[in-house]
């Protein structure tokens, strides 16, 4: 879905309430994403909303917050899959908020609307360049690059749903002397001001983001 409209409104501002007339292929979507959730036959997990950005590089997401604590962790596990598998997505640069100038996005209105079993997020993927982890060199993107993105995205559903397969099965008794630790992410990192380190516990970002406010969706 384009930005914006031929009318020039903001496509991805008017989810709250789009107008048939003026926003007619968002309220379509919307329309249809409300019946699919209200089917007691369709399970609606996932959705992502893909943008490009104009000033940060790399592959990154935006997520929402909870008051559930459990199910704003839960949202952190796919951006982290993902991190593992492309080599252009950075998990430092990802962000969880509930700003209020994004209180019209896809993204915000839909993880208010939609249960505690369906994540929503936007990923956003540099126009220019990518810092590949570890190193300060960039690598312009392609169209190959994108593809190959896209492709990564794809892998990460299949690792997410056989984590949770796993996860759901019945656990084997554990003594009580041995303690479980739970698995680590590795994940290249960018080199840059302003990244923090990724293997730090998920902190909740309430505060607005300058560069998303300015550039991003």
């Amino acid at each position: 879905m384009p930005r914006c409209s031929l009318m020039g409104f903001d496509l991805n501002r008017h989810w709250v309430d789009p107008s048939p007339w003026a926003h007619p292929t968002l309220h379509g979507v919307k329309q249809l994403i409300v019946q699919m959730y209200n089917n007691p036959k369709i399970s609606l997990e996932f959705y992502i909303d893909i943008h490009a950005h104009s000033t940060m590089m790399n592959g990154f997401m935006y997520g929402n917050i909870f008051e559930e604590e459990e199910r704003f962790q839960r949202q952190a596990i796919f951006p982290k899959l993902l991190c593992q598998n492309a080599e252009d997505f950075s998990f430092s640069s990802t962000s969880f908020n509930r700003d209020a100038v994004k209180a019209g996005t896809g993204r915000r209105f839909l993880g208010g609307l939609l249960d505690h079993s369906s994540y929503c997020y936007t990923l956003e993927v540099s126009f220019y360049s990518y810092i590949l982890g570890g190193t300060t060199s960039t690598v312009p993107y392609t169209e190959e690059a994108y593809m190959k993105l896209g492709r990564n995205v794809a892998r990460t559903f299949s690792d997410y749903y056989r984590l949770n397969t796993i996860s759901e099965r019945p656990l084997a008794p554990i003594p009580n002397t041995r303690k479980e630790k739970m698995p680590s992410f590795k994940c290249a990192t960018q080199r840059g001001p302003g990244n923090s380190h990724p293997g730090r516990k998920l902190q909740r970002r309430s505060q607005t983001n300058p560069t998303e406010l300015s550039h991003s969706s």
